[in-house]
């Protein structure tokens, strides 16, 4: 029985959609003005494993996630950049795309905000037939946050919080409460009297895309409203998992809980069954930047301090990045250095090591199944558990080392060999981190290596330092991780 930590009830519970055997699930995707960093990328691979362990699991699984390809953040870069918004937007678009194709993101069906905006303007006007916003001129059409009692239960906020009073576009002085967010934003400027008579075409007011509607008037999504209405057009009012970021929750995610259930009129708990949150990819904080050593900083845009997924991308494999990325509980913030993405290489080698070795086996007599179906069992159960990707890793690699000798001395015999080509099979269908090529390193090292490995398990660390000279003058480094040894070639 699958089990997922409910951001919502902060509890544990057990997975049962809403129609057995089929799970619509939805992850806020990233606003496309510039690259996306490595944090975000931890969210779009973690989400990616979800999905991808669902349909394991024999789940039909029909996942989407937004593109928010109009923002104030787009409209501001691409006016400094002297180019149209949306083109600014789909120039990023692509990129996202493209990175995504390069971390092996393989799993969501992606939908672009203005692709819908006639169902944008179809949420807005029922909120407003129900007394749920109000119109403030020439400024935009506002959720009343008086007008729903059960604000605040994903998050744990209220409406009179100081922070509420501002999320992106939301920082009107005219505005009834303090926390209100904007459904549609109307041009600060008197715009023609007329519209295009067509929702999806888009006109410029002052450099910002406009869409026209009768009742809306001139004007273009505030942040929350695409999300909701996307998941309505796809999945009706209920559906069974939203995923995202921990910074979403407030505002974002709450702002989604509160207009779709005053548009639906249902309760928050029927709206998402399960909330699923991943918490930030940090950088360690020079004390001359934070008061004390040894502080962590998530990482960010607006902080400057992210290493984007795209940069990345282009040093390390997508193996080692995918694998990275699931080294610690996907609830639990995550260390980024040089050191961890060595050694997510070093993971990745050793699996590749032992891949690779199965290829070569020719058999011999001895059979495996216990070490095989244990090493199953334990990954499904890790993965069971939350989603425990660092737990469903380890029982990866208890595998090998359980039957590393066997095979580097041929003594399986083939079915076995084959049964433990499946279990990779199956486990990289998930998670993705089993190499297709890799470095071919000459036996000479490798065989130097492994002697090395026996001396510094007998503590004898002259010798090994000797060996680790040898394998240096043959043009290779060797770096010790808690993978296990990772050779390069220099």
């Amino acid at each position: 029985m699958i089990k997922i930590q409910n951001t919502l009830s902060g509890q544990k519970e057990e997975f049962a959609p809403r129609k057995e055997g089929r799970v619509n699930m939805f992850v806020c995707g990233p606003t496309v003005y510039d690259y996306i960093h490595i944090g975000n990328a931890r969210t779009f691979v973690f989400f990616d494993v979800v999905a991808k362990y669902l349909r394991y699991r024999g789940y039909d699984v029909n996942y989407i996630q937004n593109i928010t390809d109009i923002d104030n953040k787009i409209i501001e870069r691409a006016q400094k950049a002297g180019v149209d918004p949306l083109e600014y937007a789909k120039k990023y678009s692509d990129i996202f795309r493209e990175d995504m194709k390069a971390l092996d993101v393989t799993s969501p069906e992606y939908k672009n905000a203005t692709d819908h905006i006639p169902e944008v303007i179809k949420q807005v006007q029922t909120l407003l037939n129900k007394g749920n916003a109000y119109v403030i001129e020439n400024d935009g059409i506002y959720f009343d946050l008086s007008t729903f009692p059960d604000y605040g239960k994903l998050s744990g906020r209220t409406a009179g919080m100081a922070d509420d009073a501002v999320s992106r576009i939301d920082d009107s002085d005219k505005k009834r409460n303090r926390g209100d967010f904007a459904l549609w934003k109307h041009p600060n400027s008197t715009p023609p009297p007329n519209g295009s008579g067509n929702p999806n075409v888009p006109i410029r007011i002052n450099g910002e895309p406009m869409w026209w509607n009768k009742d809306l008037g001139w004007g273009r999504p505030g942040w929350h409203i695409e999300d909701t209405t996307i998941t309505e057009k796809y999945f009706g009012p209920q559906y069974d998992i939203h995923g995202g970021g921990q910074d979403l929750i407030f505002p974002h995610h709450e702002a989604e809980v509160t207009q779709q259930c005053a548009a639906a009129n249902i309760k928050p708990k029927d709206f998402v069954k399960y909330w699923m949150h991943v918490a930030f990819v940090v950088n360690s904080v020079k004390s001359s930047d934070y008061h004390g050593a040894g502080k962590k900083q998530k990482m960010s845009k607006s902080l400057g301090n992210f290493e984007t997924a795209n940069e990345l991308i282009k040093k390390h494999p997508k193996e080692a990045l995918r694998f990275y990325l699931l080294s610690a509980h996907y609830r639990s913030p995550l260390d980024f250095s040089e050191k961890a993405l060595k050694q997510a290489e070093a993971g990745v080698s050793r699996i590749s090591e032992f891949k690779h070795k199965l290829e070569l086996a020719k058999g011999g007599k001895e059979k495996e199944t216990k070490n095989i179906e244990k090493a199953r069992k334990e990954f499904s159960k890790a993965m069971d558990d939350d989603f425990n990707t660092p737990q469903a890793l380890s029982s990866v690699f208890d595998l090998i080392r359980n039957l590393n000798i066997y095979i580097t001395r041929d003594f399986l015999d083939k079915s076995s060999i084959e049964s433990l080509k499946v279990f990779f099979a199956e486990i990289d269908s998930v998670l993705g981190i089993v190499p297709t090529k890799q470095e071919k390193i000459p036996d000479e090292v490798l065989k130097l290596v492994e002697t090395r490995e026996k001396l510094r398990e007998e503590k004898n660390w002259p010798e090994a330092d000797k060996i680790r000279a040898q394998i240096e003058d043959l043009g290779y480094t060797i770096e010790d991780t808690v993978y296990g040894p990772l050779v390069v070639k220099k």
